[in-house]
């Protein structure tokens, strides 16, 4: 489903960093009552808009302000498992093994729901009534169930999708419902580990989850290797995901190339021939910022493979992990580049 005939249009992967109040105040929100919470989630929501605004994106989000990461808050819906988590790794380096997981209990459900349809419409009441599409994400089943240890209820991690399967469909069509235009069904965990499972499985996975809501909403796909303190895990490589994931029911698929230098990015001519496709042009593992004049060079390259009215750019990934003040530089840029090389079509 196509939205837009805007050429070279700027977006989002979904998440913005936190304002320093909001870190500082969800360390202490004891000393605050239900509606002061609400009342910073707006702020937060606010400020996110009026960034992503000001630097003048074609589709913006609520910055994820209400989650923590990009998924980790959704597990806070779902019954039937061990809120106590605990990392097998307290101390050194950042990593991925320092993010606990939940022991599943009983039969996982989530009677009411996952949480992004709140999130949805407090972004449609807080944002301009005319201007930017307005774009929700959400964690596929497969990656939301990483974070979970079967126990003795599932067998094993593809039981455990199985299940988180119909709550994330249920979860879309309430979005589509709603009139949310835009949905990125997030699925990180089939990029990093395609190398080492069957990606037609991954692709059946996919498909499933958003076969009730195809083609009345606009359906994307984030396609990238990790960022959590800015690392990745699994091999920085698309081959292995194609070209399975070629049959993808996905309105628009992106992938990271600004981090990897633009390895592979020939690929992106190929997932054109499909769908639409995103490229992420803005680095958001490096502290560089991109000149106008570096994103459109980098424009103009993937321009080589796709025609402008298939292609729209964003950053590598989400920007939580980015210092707020580098995020806004790194959005104008982006939206500032695109515009030179609009100007040349």
């Amino acid at each position: 489903m196509s939205l837009t005939n805007i050429p070279l249009r700027t977006t989002v992967i979904g998440s913005y960093p936190f304002p320093c109040w909001l870190e500082h105040a969800a360390q202490h929100l004891d000393d605050f009552a239900q509606d002061d919470i609400a009342e910073m989630q707006d702020d937060a929501v606010v400020a996110a808009i009026h960034d992503q605004m000001a630097a003048g994106l074609d589709v913006i989000s609520d910055g994820e302000q209400t989650r923590l990461d990009f998924n980790l808050s959704f597990y806070g819906f779902l019954e039937g498992i061990e809120m106590e988590s605990r990392s097998p790794r307290a101390f050194g380096p950042p990593a991925h093994d320092q993010r606990g997981k939940h022991t599943i209990t009983s039969e996982l459900k989530a009677p009411m729901g996952l949480g992004s349809l709140d999130e949805y419409l407090r972004l449609k009441r807080l944002a301009p009534a005319t201007g930017p599409v307005l774009k929700m994400s959400v964690p596929g089943p497969y990656t939301l169930s990483g974070r979970l240890t079967p126990g003795s209820m599932y067998t094993d991690r593809w039981a455990v999708t199985e299940a988180l399967l119909p709550i994330v469909r249920k979860e879309l069509e309430s979005l589509v419902e709603a009139g949310c235009q835009e949905i990125c069904v997030d699925e990180p965990s089939m990029s990093c580990y395609a190398y080492r499972e069957d990606p037609l499985r991954f692709v059946d996975i996919f498909n499933r989850t958003v076969e009730s809501v195809r083609g009345k909403t606009r359906i994307c796909t984030h396609l990238c290797f990790g960022n959590y303190k800015a690392r990745a895990v699994g091999p920085r490589q698309y081959a292995p995901m194609f070209p399975a994931f070629f049959q993808m029911h996905a309105d628009e698929i992106h992938v990271e190339m600004a981090s990897r230098e633009f390895s592979e990015l020939e690929l992106i001519g190929e997932i054109a021939k499909y769908t639409e496709v995103a490229v992420g042009i803005v680095d958001v593992k490096s502290y560089y910022i991109e000149t106008p004049l570096d994103i459109a060079a980098r424009v103009r390259r993937c321009l080589h493979y796709v025609a402008p009215d298939k292609l729209s750019f964003s950053t590598d990934c989400g920007l939580s992990q980015t210092a707020r003040w580098a995020a806004k530089r790194k959005l104008r840029s982006l939206v500032d580049g695109v515009k030179i090389v609009r100007a040349e079509l």
